[in-house]
This record gives C-alpha cells, structure tokens and sequence, in this order.
C-alpha cells in the first residue's frame, strides 16, 4: 500500500478515532463534576488529573460498541497515531509545573494541550474536523480560561466534544 492507501485505511478501520474523542466526552463530564464540588483548587486539579486516567479503556470499551479496530497492527501508521498521542504526556509536564504555579488555570492549560494535540490527526486521517477544532480547541480554551472560571471552560469542552463526535461519525459516513 502507499501512503494515501495507509492513511485511508487507518481513518476507515480506526473511525478516524472517533472512539478516543466519544470517550472524551466522559472525560470532560467528569473533569465538570469535579469542577462543582466545593474543594480547594490544588484537590480539584489532583481529582482532575484522576478523571483523565480512564481516557485509554474508556476509548476500547466504546471501540468495540462502535466497531473500531483498535489497535489495526497491520497498518504501520498506527504506531504513527500511538506516538501523536503518546507526545501529548510530555505537554502534560507543563500542566504539572501549572499545577503548583498558578493552580486556578490548570484547566485552561489542559485543554490547550488536549486541543493541540489533536492538530496532527488532521492529516493522518484526512480530517478537516480534527484540522479545525483543534486550533478552535485550543483558542477557545484560552480566551474560555482567562475570562471564565473552570467550570465554564469544562462545559465548552463538553459541547465542543459533542460537536466534534458528531462532525467525526458525519466524516467517517462519507468514507
């Protein structure tokens, strides 16, 4: 296969990854509830580096009710895909400096990096949806973040996942 053919393989066979950002929507969903309860904000970001733990058996639990092939060993772009996510971690490190620093834009600063993280998966799966919402991610969340508390920017991340499954599984229709 050439490249294109690898490509459109990985974005048929994986939903373009349709089930990492469904599972995100949890994620998200959880990060609110955290977001409400009435703690100090150093807990509410230790409880919300917890909620993001889930993210990898979330996404194969809903997988397999979406028919994904998650780990599509016979397409070497795969390992491709695992490293773009992989690179997310060592952002994360920033977050972890945030945590201490300036604890009450953690938040924001996740969800910069969640956005960001994304851009490359626009190519991978010839995407246009994972080209713009990850800079529109990553935008909102900051201008969200400065001007609003957390719980507000956990709410648009919320409904800007929503929106993005809902562009994704209308992109993987067209395939």
């Amino acid at each position: 296969m050439n490249l294109e053919e690898l490509r459109l393989d990985c974005a048929v066979k994986q939903k373009k990854g349709l089930h990492f950002i469904l599972a995100s929507i949890f994620i998200w969903c959880a990060v609110l509830v955290v977001q409400l309860i009435d703690i100090p904000v150093l807990t509410k970001n230790l409880y919300t580096f917890c909620c993001t733990a889930p993210l990898l058996p979330l996404a194969f639990l809903i997988s397999k009710i979406i028919k994904v092939d998650f780990q599509n060993k016979g397409n070497p772009l795969t390992n491709l895909g695992i490293l773009f996510s992989v690179n997310q971690i060592l952002y994360l490190l920033i977050a972890m400096w945030i945590y201490q620093a300036v604890p009450e834009k953690m938040l924001m600063i996740i969800a910069m990096i969640f956005g960001a993280h994304l851009l490359p998966y626009g190519w991978l799966y010839k995407s246009k949806t994972y080209m713009v919402l990850s800079v529109a991610i990553s935008f909102s969340a900051l201008i969200v973040g400065i001007k609003f508390q957390p719980l507000v920017l956990a709410v648009m991340m919320i409904v800007i996942e929503i929106i993005f499954s809902v562009c994704l599984w209308r992109e993987t229709k067209s395939l």
